[in-house]
């Protein structure tokens, strides 16, 4: 009635709105399961109670991920129970449908707001309504990430009035898949499509299918792509000019009779074959074969031949076999036996060869020489000797030759002799194979303390200084023996005579005493001087400075370190300080010649504060200095100044320090000791 392509666009109409209704359906579902539910003192959310019987049934509400969870519409959907007991009790899945399902129809966001209520029924079968807060029992709302799976999410939530235990679960509607539920895929086998669908909603095609939608069947394994195709799977369906279970074959062209093709319609002959169709024969020898026995055969044309015969056989097509033991070549009553290429004459006993022309030894005929013995075998037929020592061989006719292998080593020279053996070994050597060197050295030729060095044959000595000859007896050499010194040195000559000495007179020098002396009045200290004392007085200050310069180096580095702690120290205890810092105004000096110089400058500073003179009046009234100390503490110089020791100067720059001792904090007066060190230096310590 219809025409076949309003039919087809029937069908894609049809499928077009499956899928729609489809989607509308929905993508997912929200699960829950109660599982336990315990009223412990049977009263109502508001303390009021609910016996005889506390019914309960429950409101789920389920809506878009809050912060604060608010009143309010349930955007993803709402589910009230039956009454499903009294008080405390678990819910059983046949009691009504548990899970509670919550289907949605959009992609799942991965968070939700859960808000689940119990409620007071007054009636055993209808529940109560739900906008009455007086009947309210519990109240549990939660907020959270959730994930599609099968897998449920256990949660228990309870308080001293009621608890509930129950778990949950996204997962996706049928045909629907993905991690959010928004993923269609519908499995089908059918003209639009044989697939299934995976875990993300992709479709998986069905064996021997391929395709985005799997509308593609796959060929028979092997099937030419080029020359061949197929309308379902395992099937392979040739184009024209080809052929065979693969298509790999091309068609002949038709006719062809002794020909082959590389293309469809192609007539190629074979070799002894000529013409379109390949039906002349043109080798008579190759399509007929004439030459029998292996015979080589040649076309002459025309349809004749030509047949080589190979040795044994004759005949036009070398089908006569010649015999050739027709002359009796068999010698000594041998008989002869006709082979393929030749005959074989198997001979009688006693004789051998290949026509039986020799005649075999017995023990009769005494082949073993050298006294060796003879043994018959194979019937008396043949023999064998067994040869004396020293003899080898089939007949005993060889000598055996122990020399051959070399036994012996280093150049040694062997001798047979007898039934014995022996090395003549080269000078140097010995042992029974010539391997053991003798050492020259062992007897201590070498004379005079020389160092012997063994050779192969010899020895050699190494002779000390002053001595010669093979074994070092020459010698030993005088080296005054020369007369060496000049000017009237005189010559002594070094132990063992190896070297020599010139004493020279007053007026020369050198080795040789070559060189005269030339003198340069100096003048000389007066008599009586204390040199040495003053050098080792020097020396000892030198040492005294170098001392107390590593140990002021000590001290800066130490002070450098703790000095963040001791600000941050000085600074939470800036009233305890004040209390107990004496200010330089009231230092004691013993020395009145000098004056106190306080150094508020760091290292790298070339700030100093001008001296100032200590006050040699303690009774100075303690609360002007306290007042200048606290001016002290305000300025960073002053905070430096603490950093540096207080040095005292005098017109010879004698250099005093000055250490702070602490003491309790009630004490009125400061004590200030002055400790004199070598080098005039003193050391000024006052106590806090």
């Amino acid at each position: 009635f219809f025409s076949p392509d309003l039919h087809w666009c029937g069908l894609i109409a049809l499928y077009c709105m499956c899928l729609f209704l489809t989607k509308v359906s929905g993508s997912g579902v929200f699960q829950l399961r109660l599982q336990e539910f315990d009223n412990v003192q049977s009263l109502l959310q508001d303390g009021s109670s609910c016996l005889p019987s506390c019914r309960a049934f429950f409101r789920v509400c389920l809506k878009h991920f809050q912060t604060v969870v608010t009143p309010g519409d349930c955007t993803f959907g709402s589910v009230l129970t039956p009454v499903l007991g009294s008080r405390s009790f678990q819910v059983e899945d046949e009691s009504f449908r548990n899970p509670i399902q919550l289907p949605f129809n959009f992609t799942w966001p991965g968070s939700f707001t859960l808000i689940i209520e119990a409620w007071f029924s007054l009636a055993d079968s209808q529940p109560a309504d739900t906008k009455n807060p007086a009947l309210l029992i519990s109240r549990v709302a939660i907020k959270n990430q959730l994930a599609v799976g099968v897998e449920w999410f256990q949660d228990f939530h309870g308080d001293q009035q009621a608890k509930l235990r129950f778990s949950y679960r996204v997962i996706c509607s049928e045909d629907y898949y993905g991690k959010n539920c928004s993923s269609l895929c519908k499995p089908r086998d059918d003209h639009f499509g044989h697939y299934n669908c995976d875990a993300d909603g992709q479709p998986t095609c069905f064996p021997g299918w391929e395709g985005k939608y799997c509308q593609t069947p796959i060929c028979l394994s092997g099937c030419s792509k080029q020359n061949g195709y197929c309308n379902k799977t395992d099937e392979c369906i040739c184009r024209p000019g080809w052929q065979g279970r693969f298509c790999d074959k091309c068609v002949r062209y038709p006719g062809c009779v002794h020909g082959t093709c590389e293309k469809p319609w192609d007539c190629q002959c074979v070799e002894g074959w000529g013409g379109i169709l390949c039906d002349h024969d043109l080798n008579y020898c190759t399509h007929h074969k004439p030459c029998q026995n292996g015979a080589t055969c040649l076309n002459t044309g025309q349809g004749s031949y030509t047949c080589t015969c190979k040795p044994g056989f004759s005949g036009v097509d070398c089908e006569h076999k010649i015999s050739e033991c027709d002359s009796s070549p068999c010698r000594n009553g041998g008989s002869c036996k006709d082979l393929e290429n030749g005959y074989e004459c198997r001979c009688p006993p006693r004789y051998s060869g290949f026509h039986c022309e020799h005649r075999t030894l017995t023990c009769a005929d005494f082949p073993c020489f050298n006294g060796g013995s003879c043994l018959e075998i194979s019937k008396g037929n043949s023999y064998s000797c067994v040869c004396p020592f020293g003899f080898t061989g089939s007949n005993c006719e060889k000598k055996v030759d122990r020399c051959t292998s070399n036994p012996c080593e280093n150049g040694g020279v062997c001798y047979d002799i007898g039934h014995k053996r022996f090395c003549r070994c080269l000078s140097g050597f010995t042992g029974q194979r010539c391997e053991f060197s003798i050492n020259k050295c062992d007897q201590h030729p070498c004379a005079n303390g020389g160092a012997c060095i063994d050779r192969i044959n010899d020895y050699a000595c190494i002779c000390p200084y002053g001595y010669s000859g093979r074994t070092c007896a020459i010698g030993p050499k005088d080296d005054c023996a020369s007369g060496p010194c000049l000017n009237g040195g005189t010559c002594s000559s070094e132990p063992y005579g190896i070297h020599f000495v010139c004493h020279c007179l007053v007026s020369f020098t050198g080795i040789r005493c070559e060189m005269p002396v030339i003198t340069v009045p100096v003048p000389m200290p007066p008599a009586g001087f204390p040199w040495m004392a003053v050098s080792m007085a020097v020396g000892l200050v030198a040492l005294l400075m170098f001392l107390c310069l590593i140990v002021i180096i000590l001290r800066h580095i130490h002070r450098q370190r703790g000095l963040g702690q001791e600000l941050e120290a000085m600074n939470n205890r800036s009233d305890f300080q004040r209390d107990n810092l004496i200010p330089t105004s009231q230092l004691k000096n013993t020395n009145k010649k000098m004056d106190l110089e306080v150094d508020c400058g760091m290292e790298k500073s070339n700030y100093k504060q001008k001296n100032r003179t200590l006050d040699y009046n303690l009774v100075k009234d303690l609360k002007d200095g306290l007042l200048q100390e606290d001016k002290c503490l305000k300025s960073e110089k002053c905070l430096e100044e603490e950093k540096v020791p207080l040095r005292l100067h005098s017109s010879e720059q004698h250099e005093c320090r000055i250490s702070t001792i602490c003491s309790p904090r009630d004490s009125m007066y400061q004590s200030v000791f002055v400790i004199a060190e070598e080098r005039n230096e003193c050391v000024i310590a006052t106590e806090v």
